[in-house]
């Protein structure tokens, strides 16, 4: 265990490597930090913190910078995730608002993560196992083909088109309020349950058109947009420039879907942000990174996860500050949608 002195010379240095992207020196603490102590003593400090793994040296003759084991313990240390200030509280709360569905929300999540951050932001679509299904539209587009439409209570709107040969208005009217009786205000899992009931109540000559109708309807339900995650501020990984030859592996990894998912499901454990910083990251591309992510959702429900990806030399007060209330924002907006 480290005293508090050398907890404060490694918050230091975690603090001025991340500002100056420079090694740091133990006179150049002592100059610019009230540490309160002699260069020689800070010099003394370093060297135990050397020797137990929290920074290291680059190359010869430079200063120190911090390690893996430094930012953990650093991050593990923090006195609290500090609140953001009521101009940027205001500017979440006014860049979300405006949104129309949940591709517009997650859209202007990913957009708002990255452009606070610097930083490479993934959002996950919710799993929004709370919201019911609002409204089925059926529209004649051909005297063949019809569309369907789903609108879920969340805003989010689905289409499919469907083959109905032969079909007329009355027809469309008989569907479509048949369809509305078995699923408006249910969950989906519900509505499923109602729609496999459905085909057996109706008589033979309107089964052919209303199990075609079913089947397109069940596959809308069972779209997994929750197995989706978006991605933005790619751009900011080259800007930064932390990292070099190994950039080409983090952008291929930043496309794999199913990495970031996996990703994301093994940091998020609960509504608190976590970090998960350089090779405590499994997926061995992303091990030059740190994920700072959080769950959000309903106080009842969590729904999916949002974070940011970026080098392990970031701002981890002000990324986990962020990252929480874009998490709690995105989740109120949801639940009050």
């Amino acid at each position: 265990m480290l005293d508090e002195r050398k907890l404060q010379v490694l918050r230091a240095i975690v603090t001025d490597y991340v500002s100056s992207r420079e090694p740091v020196g133990s006179k150049a603490l002592a100059d610019r930090y009230d540490l309160g102590v002699s260069p020689a003593t800070v010099r003394n400090d370093m060297a135990v913190l050397e020797e137990e793994g929290y920074i290291a040296q680059p190359h010869t003759s430079a200063g120190r910078i911090p390690t893996d084991k430094g930012y953990r313990l650093f991050v593990d240390r923090l006195a609290g995730v500090k609140p953001l200030s009521a101009a940027e509280r205001r500017a979440i709360q006014t860049f979300l608002s405006g949104a129309a569905d949940v591709d517009d929300i997650v859209t202007r999540t990913v957009r708002l993560l990255a452009q606070i951050t610097q930083q490479v932001a993934i959002v996950q679509y919710p799993v929004l196992s709370a919201t019911t299904l609002r409204h089925v539209e059926v529209v004649s587009l051909t005297p063949d083909r019809v569309l369907l439409i789903v609108i879920n209570s969340a805003g989010r709107v689905e289409q499919r088109t469907v083959e109905l040969p032969g079909h007329g208005e009355d027809d469309l009217a008989v569907l479509k309020t048949r369809l509305n009786d078995s699923v408006v205000g249910r969950t989906p899992a519900d509505a499923a349950y109602e729609l496999s009931r459905l085909s057996s109540l109706v008589g033979s000559e309107e089964q052919s058109r209303t199990q075609v109708a079913i089947a397109a309807l069940l596959e809308v339900l069972g779209t997994g947009a929750s197995t989706r995650v978006v991605v933005g501020g790619v751009p900011n990984l080259t800007r930064l420039g932390d990292f070099s030859s190994t950039v080409q592996p983090v952008l291929e990894a930043l496309e794999e879907q199913v990495v970031l998912l996996k990703l994301l499901g093994e940091t998020v454990s609960g509504p608190d942000v976590t970090v998960r910083i350089g090779h405590e990251n499994e997926y061995v591309p992303l091990q030059t990174t740190s994920l700072v992510a959080s769950a959000y959702g309903s106080p009842e429900d969590v729904w999916a996860s949002l974070g940011i990806v970026g080098p392990t030399r970031m701002d981890y007060p002000s990324t986990m500050a962020t990252v929480r209330a874009v998490a709690r924002y995105v989740g109120r907006f949801l639940n009050e949608g």
